[in-house]
């Protein structure tokens, strides 16, 4: 008997799809643009986490080296160095790659190669690079590399980021506070399309509705088909905005690549990584709201 209900139950769902397929159109259409909206937020903010975790990567402080120093001593105060808490990484950079790398930024510059052809040697020092493990302990970091004393040290290049950090810090936090608002917004903006939608379209069968419910239809029979509605036009939404999504991530990507040189953005691996949190999560909000739209309306023409 109940299987029978519900054989019932989807073929009036299926019907009802079908007798109002533009209404049908339309619902699915909201949920699909939302969906697309939520997406693109959640792209710009991918984007925007890259980016300025890019920029961080690029702080750095340099220490310089006497330019006669065995390189065992380098090499042991390098070791020391990368035993800091603070310190993610250390590069030696020796006198022949600071040379090579010195004409390679200057070489449409003449005036500066003449230059160094005149010096006859190459009057740059060894170097060791240090980058942060993490920026928010940069001074902390500042503090200990002075605080260690060696003969071969020439010299000290610690750079103020002070000012940059904060300023980096200050946009990913308006970004973040900034997407929480907008994808709140889009929420509730996404509530009220999809239950207006299905609400205008359970109000073209008001009649029907107040006749099975005076004939003796029960609350599951009458309010079943509508929401098996709902589940259908999320899985067709979210099925939809999957394909369109990865289509347009596709075509967006080269842009991405050109426009953020250097920086490793790749937008539609970050989506198929997360495909379930994304994805997934958002099913689960469109049943829910598909569905509580449905009830809600449901309730309000059934009762005679």
């Amino acid at each position: 008997m109940f299987l029978l209900s519900f054989a019932r139950v989807i073929k009036f769902s299926f019907q009802d799809i079908g007798r109002n397929i533009w209404l049908s159109i339309v619902t699915m259409s909201i949920l699909i643009l939302a969906l697309f909206s939520v997406n693109m937020l959640l792209t710009v903010n991918v984007i925007s986490q890259a980016a300025i975790g890019a920029v961080k990567e690029k702080i750095d402080v340099n220490i310089y080296i006497k330019p006669d120093t065995e390189e065992s001593k380098i090499m042991a105060l390098k070791a020391q160095i990368s035993g800091l808490s603070q310190v993610k990484d250390v590069q030696y950079i020796s006198k022949a790659q600071a040379l090579e790398s010195f004409k390679e930024k200057h070489q449409n510059n003449p005036e500066v190669m003449e230059s160094l052809k005149e010096i006859g040697k190459n009057p740059l020092t060894p170097s060791l690079v240090i980058k942060p493990k993490d920026v928010d302990q940069y001074q902390e970091l500042i503090v200990n590399l002075n605080s260690i004393e060696d003969d071969i040290i020439e010299s000290r290049n610690f750079d103020d980021h002070k000012l940059m950090i904060d300023k980096i810090n200050g946009i990913t936090d308006r970004v973040s506070e900034a997407g929480m608002v907008i994808s709140f917004t889009f929420i509730i903006i996404t509530l009220l399309l999809v239950y207006n939608s299905i609400r205008v379209a359970i109000y073209t069968h008001r009649r029907e509705i107040k006749i099975m419910r005076l004939v003796g239809a029960s609350n599951w029979f009458i309010r079943a088909p509508y929401l098996f509605s709902s589940i259908i036009y999320t899985v067709v939404g979210v099925s939809a905005i999957v394909v369109i999504y990865y289509f347009f991530l596709n075509l967006l990507q080269p842009y991405i690549e050109t426009f953020f040189i250097d920086y490793d953005i790749n937008l539609a691996a970050h989506f198929r990584d997360n495909f379930i949190n994304i994805f997934g999560l958002q099913f689960l909000v469109g049943i829910v709201v598909n569905m509580g739209a449905s009830l809600i309306a449901v309730s309000k023409y059934s009762k005679v």
